[in-house]
This record gives structure tokens, C-alpha cells and sequence, in this order.
């Protein structure tokens, strides 16, 4: 039998060792909780956040991991990726199946940043991790990007073409700025860039990527629209072939744009040393969105009785200038469009959905005519 003074100690060490399991399953579960937290974050964010603006350390992560094999698993056996798809979020089973059994399938496309964000992704991934199916889907993702481009230097929207009433995919599409998201990409795999050196690509692939890019900036130069006998600014989307404004979807219809245009100009000056013909695309495009401003108005969103949301174009004389989304190829003045495709001359005389779900209003040329006289100075040689 223990004597009273010899328990003391053993009840003084398994309260010790209680309160040290007690310390360890209160510290699990705070560090499983705050793991829960930060998991919920991340699944939170948005597909092109995750795939271009985590700290650099996280493309390191288990997590990167296991989102890396979604990205692997989903790309189309010719190359590219679907669009709009959460690529960061755990797929089930079912998920799997589907990407598996439609690899062969048409859903490959640039538009909506597709392609270009799980490229750019796993090359951040590979550099931490050196998994060689990182590489190997990369460039096959490239790849993809040389075989779509047309032999006049565009690409379309969707490779191969869907077919029946989105066969506008196969337009050169400059909609959403998807042309000029391939050829921003293109630019920085053909100059060096720090990005994918990891990558170690064979200076032909810089090359061909360099080749690519140029052939791109001759198609812009080609798709600008004359108006009156000048250089104007260019449509949403051009035909593959003829190289004129084609329509897309039922509201959008060949025009000037006055939103897409802006990206294809911010590329052509940041060309050094531009040749006359650039020179002569920006001066012409930068006039255009001269001539073509919106005074004295700005956009607002009522709520109406029913609780829906309405927007509205209000007088201001204070707001700032802007430029409509479409303009009419033959008189250059602003149009607004519901699904029947009929041509209206405000925002209030067409359709809801189409008045509260698309915009057609941008400030964005205010960056080009920013720009454009520190453009004119770096360029005065040029431009003479």
C-alpha cells in the first residue's frame, strides 16, 4: 500500500502530464482552425488571383501541389484550357471524370484570360517544384498558342473553332482583350523574362515566340479600320479571312470599338523604335478617340420600386470624359443593342438584361492620350 507522502508526486506528475496533453490538443486544434481559416481564404479567391498574385513562397506550398494536378488534369490534349473554371477548388470525382473523358473535346480558348492564366501558373509552380510534368504541360501550352495563331497573324477566340452559333470563336478576336493577352505573353517568353527562366527554353521556342509576336503586330496593323482615309481604331473582333469588322453575338455587331481598340494602341507604343506604319496606327487612333469623346454625362444605378437595379445616364458637367463601347462603322456615332441586334441611340430604349449586364461605357482611352505626348518625345525621330 502507498504511503500518503509517496501519491503526491505521482498525482503532481499526471497533472503535468495532463495539462501538457491538454497544452498540445488546444495548440492542434488552433493550428488545424487557423490551417481551416486560411483554406477557407484561399478557396475564396478568384481562379486568376490564385494563378498570378500569391506571394511567391505559396507556389512552393502543398497547396500550389494539389492545384497544379487540377491544372494538369484539366488541359485539353491539344494544348489549352476551358475558361471560367475554378482550377483552386477540390474537384470530386465526378470532376475528374469529365476533364478525363473530354480532353479531346473543342473548349480550348483564350477568351477570359484562359490559357495564358495556367500557363503563367505553372510556370510559378515549376520554378519552386521542379516536376517535369510542370515543363512538359507548359510547353504544350505554347505550343497550342503557335498552332492557333492564322497565317495572317491573329488568333481567334476558341481553337479549334466551335462550330454553329459561336462560330464567331473562330473571328480574330481582340474582344476582352484576348489577343493582346496572348501577345503580352508571347512578348515576355520571347524577351527573356525573368518569369520563366526556370523554364530553360531553347533559344528556338524564344524565337518562334518573337516571330509570333511580330506577326500579331502586323495584324493589328492590318485590322485597323479607314474612316474618311485615316486610321481609325479597330472592332471588337475581325474575320479570319477577309480581315474586316465582324459581329459576334447578336449585340455585337461590326463597329468601332472604342473599349478593345485601347489595348491593341498601348502595344504598339510600347514598340521601340516603331516604324512609320505604327506611328501612323497610333496618331490615327489616338485622333479617333479625340474626336470621339463623350461629355457632360455619367452613369449611375437606381433602385427602382421593385428592388431591382436600374442604370442610368445623368448630366454632369463635371464627369469624367467617356467613350462609348460601340460606335457605327459609317457615321461614328455611339449605338446601344439588345438580343434582336437593332441598332438604338441611348441606354434607356433597350433591353434590362442587357442595359444592367454588359457595359457600354469605358474611361480606358483616357490612358492612352495620357501616355500619348510622352510617347510623341520618346518617339520625335520616328514621328518626323
Amino acid at each position: 500500500m502507498l504511503k500518503k507522502d509517496s501519491i503526491l508526486p505521482l498525482r503532481n506528475k499526471s497533472m503535468k502530464l495532463v495539462t501538457l496533453i491538454l497544452i498540445t490538443v488546444l495548440t492542434l486544434a488552433t493550428t488545424l482552425g487557423f490551417a481551416q481559416d486560411e483554406s477557407a481564404e484561399y478557396l475564396g479567391k478568384r481562379w486568376t488571383s490564385i494563378a498570378n498574385k500569391m506571394p511567391s513562397e505559396w507556389y512552393g506550398s502543398n497547396e500550389a501541389k494539389l492545384v497544379a494536378e487540377n491544372v494538369l488534369l484539366s488541359q485539353k490534349a491539344i494544348g489549352g484550357w476551358e475558361k471560367n473554371k475554378d482550377f483552386h477548388h477540390r474537384f470530386s470525382e465526378s470532376d475528374k471524370a469529365n476533364y478525363s473523358s473530354n480532353k479531346n473535346k473543342i473548349g480550348a480558348t483564350f477568351d477570359n484570360g484562359a490559357t495564358i492564366t495556367e500557363l503563367k501558373f505553372l510556370a510559378k509552380v515549376y520554378a519552386k517544384i521542379k516536376d517535369d510534368r510542370y515543363k512538359q504541360a507548359f510547353t504544350k501550352g505554347l505550343d497550342y498558342i503557335f498552332a492557333a495563331q492564322y497565317a495572317n497573324g491573329g488568333w481567334p477566340q476558341f481553337f479549334p473553332v466551335r462550330e454553329g452559333s459561336v462560330a464567331y470563336s473562330g473571328h480574330i478576336t481582340y474582344n476582352d482583350y484576348a489577343m493582346v493577352n496572348i501577345m503580352k505573353f508571347l512578348k515576355e517568353i520571347g524577351s527573356d523574362n525573368t518569369a520563366y527562366a526556370s523554364l530553360h527554353l531553347s533559344t528556338d521556342t524564344k524565337a518562334k515566340a518573337k516571330k509570333a509576336f511580330d506577326k500579331g503586330i502586323q495584324c493589328f496593323l492590318d485590322t485597323q479600320i479607314i474612316y474618311k482615309g485615316k486610321p481609325a481604331v479597330w472592332c471588337a473582333q475581325h474575320d479570319s479571312i477577309t480581315l474586316a469588322p465582324a459581329k459576334a453575338r447578336s449585340y455585337e455587331l461590326p463597329s468601332f470599338s472604342g473599349s478593345e481598340s485601347v489595348g491593341i494602341v498601348q502595344m504598339l507604343m510600347d514598340i521601340a523604335n516603331p516604324s512609320k506604319e505604327i506611328v501612323a496606327a497610333v496618331n490615327g487612333a489616338v485622333q479617333w478617340f479625340e474626336n470621339n469623346r463623350i461629355e457632360g454625362i455619367k452613369i449611375e444605378t437606381e433602385t427602382q420600386k421593385d428592388g431591382k437595379k436600374n442604370r442610368i445616364v445623368v448630366e454632369d458637367e463635371n464627369a469624367r470624359t467617356l467613350w462609348g463601347r460601340f460606335y457605327d462603322l459609317e457615321t461614328s456615332t455611339i449605338y446601344f443593342c439588345s438580343r434582336d441586334g437593332i441598332k438604338r441611340n441611348s441606354l434607356a430604349e433597350i433591353s434590362d438584361d442587357r442595359r444592367n449586364g454588359y457595359s457600354w461605357y469605358t474611361n480606358s482611352p483616357e490612358k492612352v492620350l495620357k501616355r500619348y505626348p510622352e510617347w510623341l518625345a520618346e518617339n520625335k525621330q520616328s514621328t518626323n
